[in-house]
């Protein structure tokens, strides 16, 4: 049996939108192996669907289809941490998983950028997909059928500090509140502050990582979604966050924060409850490099 741990990813990390996310050290671990039939487990709980329409299950016969090979089933047994519709690429782990697992049972035929550009085609975009399967920050952009992708590892002590809410954002409500259109000179303000969160966190400028999250294609109306968003950010700034960010669609909420900045997350816990939210998670992450690995 193919074992197999897969990275919680954050998307768009403020302006960067479709185009930027990173892996954090939260993982799914997905065990694979041949069967004569579909068998589903999830071994911690969370509810799958356990018949074809499983993610996981449904990506490796994509796989299997495109190589030519026939699938009668597979036994998966799924762990599931990273929580599901809360911005943290949960579908994006199962594509990437389904996806590896079904590579290395067919004995590799395809390659890493055949992978990237796949999972990219299955989920319509790599912001998540790319990340969970490389690691690191990933610039990336897809035409449709490739994805043009830079990976950079990034050797930092920072804190990337999540707030998952205790409800869902499907994403696309999240999307569906978009707008059509936007200016020239929203354009123009996205473009400069996506360029800057990358610079800015490979070389160490983190005093300009609050002004590289600032956004205006999405943040603004998918914030509207997020009962207490704005009121988080308020409070992760008053207690020394670099920056703060919807991660991906929502409606988890990163704020980034220096590794010298001890007690951040007690006292966000602490400010939480005071609002009214102790049934919302903190946790400390850190990005992962790696990305997807086989484990033993």
């Amino acid at each position: 049996m193919i074992k197999i741990q897969i990275p919680a990813t954050s998307a768009n990390l403020g302006a960067g939108f479709d185009a930027l996310g990173l892996a954090l050290n939260y993982y799914n671990y997905v065990n694979i192996e041949e069967a004569d039939k579909i068998i589903i487990e999830s071994l911690d709980g969370t509810a799958v669907p356990t018949d074809a329409s499983n993610l996981v299950y449904d990506t490796a016969h994509i796989l299997y289809d495109i190589c030519g090979r026939k699938l009668n089933g597979l036994k998966i047994q799924q762990i599931n941490n990273i929580p599901m519709a809360r911005g943290l690429g949960s579908s994006s782990a199962c594509i990437i998983a389904g996806l590896v697992g079904a590579n290395q049972l067919l004995g590799e035929p395809m390659g890493l950028d055949d992978l990237v550009n796949l999972s990219a085609q299955i989920e319509g975009h790599p912001d998540n997909t790319a990340p969970a399967l490389l690691g690191g920050i990933v610039t990336a952009v897809f035409d449709g059928k490739c994805v043009h992708w830079v990976k950079q590892e990034v050797y930092t002590t920072l804190k990337f500090v999540v707030v998952i809410p205790d409800f869902e954002l499907k994403t696309e409500k999240a999307r569906a509140c978009l707008p059509k259109e936007i200016s020239h000179k929203d354009a123009v303000y996205n473009l400069s502050r996506a360029a800057l969160f990358s610079a800015s966190l490979l070389t160490g400028k983190y005093e300009n990582l609050r002004t590289a999250v600032h956004d205006r294609l999405h943040q603004p109306y998918r914030m509207e979604l997020i009962p207490h968003g704005r009121d988080v950010f308020d409070t992760a700034y008053s207690l020394g966050a670099y920056a703060a960010y919807l991660s991906g669609a929502g409606p988890s909420l990163m704020a980034i924060v220096d590794a010298d900045n001890e007690y951040f997350v007690g006292k966000l816990r602490f400010a939480l409850d005071k609002m009214g939210l102790s049934d919302w998670e903190v946790h400390e992450l850190h990005i992962d490099n790696i990305g997807t690995r086989i484990i033993n």
